[in-house]
């Protein structure tokens, strides 16, 4: 009877590696931040997944408590990141000095 537990299982670990490989594929592979963060939630959602279904198969809520957690840091390294984005790009693109000499050269033609 456990036997048909672990093979009924093993497609929710099967999943959850595809998912874990494209995270760690995604990673390696790009090189711009936010596909990165992107990637790394992933990586995050896919361990999850792998604790919830050792949750249900043990029976134990210890593997939902440690989702929870995990969810809790991956909110978290999501505002850290998109405040990250949002400093460098916010003072990428307002400077001022540039935009006036654009407006200068403008009226020049």
């Amino acid at each position: 009877e456990f036997l048909f537990l672990d093979l009924f299982y093993i497609n929710y670990f099967t999943f959850s590696l595809i998912i874990f490989l494209f995270g760690i594929f995604g990673i390696f592979l790009n090189n711009k931040f936010n596909n990165i963060l992107l990637f790394f939630e992933l990586i995050l959602l896919a361990t999850n997944f792998n604790f919830l279904v050792f949750s249900v198969l043990l029976d134990n809520a210890m593997g939902q408590v440690i989702a929870l957690y995990i969810l809790v840091i991956a909110g978290s390294e999501v505002s850290i990141g998109l405040a990250f984005l949002i400093l460098v790009y916010g003072s990428w693109f307002t400077n001022l000095n540039f935009f006036l000499s654009l407006k200068d050269k403008l009226w020049e033609y």
